[in-house]
């Protein structure tokens, strides 16, 4: 694979290094530079290569020549990568795409896309590295070189084959070694034959064999030794598998000699690390800079020393002053007095409009539980008659229900968790979390909506944070869900950058800076200081055009302030925003141990007995009809009192009670059939409010908690679970 990565570079080299792009002779010692790097690099010799491309970065930056300047990036990731310091390698090549987004494309910035997506693919990370590939093969389609996408065509193979997905891995393979040969598709013809006989060894030997020997043959048109040493010695183990004793033993021999050439090559010229002195190299440029600092401070303590000199004549002069102040003091009496009188009335204003603060906190909390009855009516009927084949002249009008329903609900639920947020019923989880699984996992769900707006996302996460810290999982997942969707929804064909950077560690505790980073539309100067605020948008016209309630930023604003931090905003119009806060988190010695995830089955439910507990008549209707779809029986009971006495002499595999029911709800009743059946699995249905949540329901003996209204998925994957942990239980 780094081959490749070498066979793009020289083409690079050849059709953008050796063109004079600037006739200014210190552009062309740039050219120059990076010319005789990748000579060395080329022939084993990292530490010259490193060397001179340091000079071309060197240059660029002393003369502000932007192009070059990423192209040395480029250069110097390349040669990191050619020596397996991926990190490196990623730094560098991020910090050339950077500057490349702010140029006209060009074969230089497709081939840094295609070096990442590499870099990502020997460290497994397959989403970003997919990403990447993508973004590159759109570069290298705009400016025209085919054979650089056969090459995305063949990594993205690799990822389809290490994600499990054979079928689709052995099509894209065979597009390629389908192909006609040229010069520039040798190499990547016998690398797609080696991956098909690594798919199809395990199944068919001899067909593995067949195409191993084809990759052979292609692979003595071209100079890569790594990838004929690999071929070869792959063609031993496979003829030894075989008990083709002689075929393996004279491939085993070619092996040999052909991985004693290589070392031999390597050896006279790699020598001592390279990555190693380059790092020193830029310590010491450190050291010297912050000696040169330290003789600007000792000036700056000797103009202090006059400074006091001069401050204490001035006190002198304040003090003969001070006499004058004493004057003051009745007048001060006086006004302390009107000051204390104006106190009791902002005090009593102050209590006047906490309470409106709480009335209006109820008055939404109750408005928008209310609405949830009606509206899971709505959404389930929506959902039934959608599951009964409708005509298809009325797919659209209840496609279009469906769409208002669920933008109803975001509504409400935003409304519920604002309030929630502002009220004193909020507590801070401090529990053990993995803070880069908890990011990639937030970044993964968000992949298909990143790659429907071309948006490109990059995830930094500094190595120093440890593994394990104690905190809030729940809420800084709002906080980042919130962030990134805004980001990816206002950026089109862009980039954000997710980041994660320790600033300060103690015993056990440490201090992180976090940062969403787009390049979006941006919000204006003047709509900057109000964005924070509930049901504010940068326009009119933006809410018409991306939606949203408005209360996302708001919700994140609180969130950050009740997790410890204060988040801060930085924007320009066209350019993108950033937000950035630091909070702080205990260090867990403990490691987190994961629970496997549960997948449930349809026949889980096949022929189960429900009792559902509902008073409203369309719900009763609606959830009827939701569990006989799985083959489910359904009883219905409409009051707590009854349900208690028919449960007592007669058994179902679950109940769903709904919460608030007229005579004793649904708490209380669960209560009280826990006194007699403490296994019979009992479920919540409830349109939760805001003096509700999901563990006070649980304290009653509920086994789990459905909210209303239904996500249909949602519904029967909590009945199913629930059902088969109690049967595996028993």
């Amino acid at each position: 694979m780094r081959y490749y990565l070498l066979l793009i570079y020289c083409f690079l080299t050849f059709s953008g290094f050796s063109q004079k792009s600037d006739p200014n002779a210190k552009a062309d010692s740039v050219t120059y530079y990076l010319e005789l790097s990748n000579f060395h690099k080329d022939n084993f010799s990292f530490e010259k290569a490193l060397s001179f491309a340091k000079k071309a970065q060197a240059l660029s930056e002393k003369n502000k020549f932007k192009k070059n300047l990423a192209d040395s990036y480029l250069a110097i990731g390349g040669i990191f990568y050619q020596l397996s310091k991926t990190d490196l390698a990623v730094e560098n090549l991020i910090r050339a795409l950077s500057i490349y987004n702010t140029l006209t494309p060009s074969p230089n910035q497709a081939y840094c896309y295609y070096s990442l997506g590499l870099s990502y693919l020997d460290k497994k990370n397959y989403n970003l590295a997919d990403n990447y590939f993508n973004k590159a093969a759109n570069e290298y389609q705009q400016i025209n070189i085919p054979d650089a996408v056969d090459l995305i065509t063949l990594q993205k193979g690799i990822i389809l084959k290490q994600k499990g997905n054979k079928e689709l891995a052995v099509k894209n393979f065979k597009t390629i070694v389908n192909k006609d040969n040229s010069d520039n598709l040798f190499e990547t013809k016998s690398e797609a034959y080696y991956q098909l006989a690594e798919i199809m060894k395990a199944q068919n030997r001899d067909g593995a064999i067949k195409y191993l020997e084809k990759a052979y043959a292609i692979s003595k048109e071209n100079t890569n030794n790594t990838q004929k040493l690999k071929i070869i010695k792959r063609l031993s183990e496979l003829h030894d598998q075989n008990n083709a004793s002689n075929q393996s033993l004279l491939y085993l021999k070619q092996f040999v000699r052909l991985r004693d050439s290589i070392m031999g090559i390597r050896n006279k010229t790699i020598g001592s690390p390279v990555y190693e002195k380059f790092i020193a190299d830029d310590q010491l440029r450190a050291i010297d800079k912050m000696n040169k600092e330290s003789s600007i401070q000792e000036k700056s303590v000797k103009f202090s020393k006059l400074i006091s000199i001069l401050s204490i004549a001035l006190i002198s002069i304040l003090s003969l002053l001070s006499l004058s102040l004493y004057k003051n003091n009745i007048i001060r009496t006086k006004t302390n007095q009107l000051l204390k009188d104006k106190n009791l009335e902002l005090e009593t204003a102050k209590e006047k409009a906490e309470k409106a603060s709480k009335a209006r906190a109820e008055f939404l909390s109750t408005v928008s539980h209310e609405l949830r009855t009606p509206l899971n009516a709505i959404n389930g009927i929506t959902h039934i008659l959608l599951e009964d084949n409708p005509k298809p002249e009325q797919m659209h009008y209840l496609n279009s229900l469906k769409f208002s329903g669920n933008y109803l609900l975001t509504f409400i639920n935003d409304i519920l968790e604002i309030n929630r947020v502002e009220s004193d019923v909020v507590e801070v989880e401090k529990i053990p979390f993995d803070l880069r699984e908890l990011l990639e996992n937030i970044l993964n769900s968000f992949t298909e909506i990143a790659n429907k707006n071309k948006t490109v996302y990059h995830l930094q996460i500094d190595e120093k944070i440890p593994s394990t810290l104690i905190g809030d999982p729940t809420k800084l997942s709002q906080v980042f869900i919130n962030l990134i969707n805004n980001a990816i929804k206002f950026t089109k064909k862009g980039d954000v950058w997710i980041s994660a950077t320790l600033v300060k560690e103690k015993a056990k505790s440490v201090k992180i800076y976090f940062e969403v980073k787009d390049t979006g539309i941006g919000i204006p100067k003047e709509k900057q200081e109000t964005i924070f605020d509930s049901f504010t948008q940068g326009s009119v016209e933006i809410n018409r055009k991306y939606g949203g309630t408005g209360l996302g930023l708001a919700i994140v604003k609180r969130l950050v302030h009740i997790l410890g931090g204060k988040i801060k905003l930085e924007s320009e119009i066209n350019k993108g925003c950033t937000f950035f806060f630091d909070l702080s988190f205990k260090v867990s010695e403990k490691k987190i141990v994961k629970k496997p995830e549960i997948v449930y089955e349809d026949s889980w439910l096949d022929g189960k007995n429900i009792l559902l507990v509902e008073d409203n008549k369309i719900n009763q209707m609606i959830t009827q009809k939701m569990l006989e779809r799985k083959n489910m029986s359904c009883f219905i009971i409409e009051n707590g009192e009854d349900a208690v006495n028919h449960l007592k002499e007669n058994k179902y595999d679950l109940v769903l009670m709904d919460v608030h029911l007229p005579g004793i709800n649904g708490t209380t009743a669960t209560a009280e059939i826990r006194k007699f059946d403490t296994e019979t699995p009992i479920v919540a249905l409830t349109a939760i409010s805001l003096d509700e949540n999901r563990e006070m329901l649980l304290s009653f003996g509920m086994n789990e908690v459905i909210t209303k209204p239904f996500n249909p998925d949602k519904f029967y994957e909590i009945i199913a679970v629930t059902i088969h942990q109690k049967l595996n239980t028993v």
